[in-house]
């Protein structure tokens, strides 16, 4: 699949609303609160902006679906959508500790075909698109392949710094897990990609722009992402909510026993 045009487009923009949202990190930010009591700050919404007219004006004919904006259900009626992370790990953003990232993905027909994952603050990018492998670009530097891991014994899990994650060190332990490791954002998900971690459980819900572009990098990268109940993650849904969880494996013998 050559999606040349849309992978240039959509790194372009990644760096364009990192140098805005860097901006903003740099001085006291202004946070307003969603009725879910999530936050969202003026770096989303400035990340938002950005990614969002930069792609309607080279897209017009794609569908949009962002975590900053109102939901449009005309995507549906369209093969191709834009999901949008403008600014994915906002609590580590404020904790400023710099693990947070800007997810670009693409579907089409229900399946992720393009992922960017912008890390600002390390100045790491991570790309890919379906069947052209995966790769990293580090301080603006030839961009570098990357593939998970093949460890099936001491393997290293990475989990997220929320208490929410509570439930899956408690599994790790059943399951003999003992290396664990903390990271913010879809981040995660790119340690693995690299074969930095190998295992990441979430048993909560999430949103699919918070999966899509990371899913893309992992599965370019050798590595597997599926709902708990083990059924495929599909995109450009009427529901945008991940209500099963998910997990993301270097190798599938790595799965253990859901409980």
């Amino acid at each position: 699949m050559n999606l040349r045009d849309e992978l240039s487009t959509a790194i372009y923009l990644t760096y364009e609303a990192g140098v805005e949202i860097m901006k903003i990190y740099e001085r006291q930010c202004e946070v307003m609160y969603k009725e879910d009591q999530s936050p969202v700050t003026e770096a989303d919404l400035a990340s938002n902006r950005i990614i969002l007219e930069g792609l309607k004006k080279s897209f017009p004919q794609h569908a949009f679906l962002s975590e900053e904006s109102e939901d449009d259900l005309i995507r549906l009626d369209n093969d191709w959508c834009w999901l949008i992370d403008p600014l994915d790990g906002t609590r580590e953003y404020l904790k400023r500790n710099g693990e947070f990232s800007i997810n670009i993905a693409l579907a089409y027909q229900n399946r992720v075909v393009l992922g960017v994952v912008y890390a600002p603050v390390q100045q790491e990018l991570f790309f890919a698109v379906k069947g052209r492998g995966a790769y990293v670009v580090r301080d603006n530097q030839k961009a570098q392949p990357i593939q998970v891991s093949t460890r099936e014994q001491n393997i290293r899990l990475v989990v997220g710094r929320s208490p929410k994650s509570k439930h899956v060190r408690t599994m790790a332990k059943m399951n003999q897990v003992t290396r664990i490791m903390e990271k913010g954002s879809s981040l995660k998900g790119c340690l693995i990609a690299e074969g930095k971690a190998d295992i990441h459980y979430r048993y909560g819900p999430t949103m699919e722009w918070d999966t899509a572009a990371m899913q893309c990098i992992i599965e370019e990268a050798g590595g597997m992402i599926r709902n708990l109940d083990d059924s495929d993650i599909s995109y450009n849904r009427v529901n945008s909510t991940n209500e099963k969880g998910f997990y993301i494996l270097n190798q599938s013998n790595n799965k253990w026993k859901i409980v």
